[in-house]
């Protein structure tokens, strides 16, 4: 099966104008999450701005141009891979997986997209995403932290920013001992064609209840299989979350 990765990056963000551009040591937040996909992928970076542009075709990346009005990640990679597919690039065609790596994860391991690619390994795989086991209760009850659950062949029967399911009968206390909360890790993975077809779907009634874009595809009845990571996600959203980027490149002494 063939597989390749799409990193959206987009310049106006609202909490961190121009974060693919900002430094994490030698190098730009984009180009490490770039160079960290590539050792398992081949990838493009999707963007709409001339300067990231510039600056993946600087350091040898592969890169599309895309519109500025897109409403998600996944409209952008959709316009991206029919642009690659226009003029043959990185060899998509319909039977090809892509791959969707969001372009603020410097720290993203190559064993990360490994599970989700091996998700397809069901071929009654839709769409393919990561999960991880919560650690604390406040992890748990974060708004901003979206709870999957599973049905018992790993697929997802539903993601919420609530915590799910209600352990009753049990204290708060007693919940992560009681259960096994699944994270969700924003990483997609989509068949050529489920890609063309989700993008084309109006927005739904949970999809806008919950702000979660996945819920438009479970409730068209697409099948999203999870794969579970013990590797927690570091993402940029913030200029606070850059700097304690460079601590754990300092401390880790992460090279370049």
């Amino acid at each position: 099966m063939n597989f390749i990765a799409i990193i959206p990056a987009r310049y106006a963000s609202t909490r961190f104008p121009g974060k693919p551009l900002a430094m994490l040591g030698e190098k730009s937040v984009i180009q490490r999450v770039y160079e960290q996909v590539t050792k398992q992928l081949p990838a493009c970076v999707a963007t709409d701005n001339e300067r990231i542009f510039e600056h993946v075709k600087s350091f040898g990346g592969n890169v599309v141009m895309t519109r500025t009005d897109h409403k998600s990640g996944t409209d952008r990679i959709e316009e991206a891979v029919e642009k690659l597919c226009a003029t043959k690039e990185l060899n998509i065609s319909d039977d090809t997986v892509i791959v969707n790596v969001q372009g603020d994860e410097p720290f993203i391991q190559p064993e990360q997209i490994k599970t989700l690619c091996e998700c397809f390994n069901n071929k009654t795989t839709d769409i393919a995403t990561l999960g991880i086991k919560f650690k604390t209760l406040d992890a748990i009850k974060n708004p901003n932290s979206p709870k999957i659950i599973l049905d018992n062949k790993g697929f997802a029967m539903y993601f919420s920013r609530s915590v799910i399911p209600y352990i009753r009968g049990k204290e708060e206390a007693e919940w992560l001992q009681s259960f096994d909360f699944l994270k969700h890790i924003g990483m997609y993975a989509y068949r050529r064609n489920i890609l063309k077809e989700v993008t084309a779907l109006p927005l739904s009634s949970l999809e806008i209840a919950e702000s979660l874009e996945q819920l438009r595809w479970l409730q068209n009845g697409y099948k999203i299989k999870v794969g579970e990571t013990m590797q927690e996600t570091i993402g940029i959203d913030t200029p606070e979350d850059l700097e304690a980027a460079i601590k754990k490149i300092n401390t880790e002494h992460i090279s370049g």
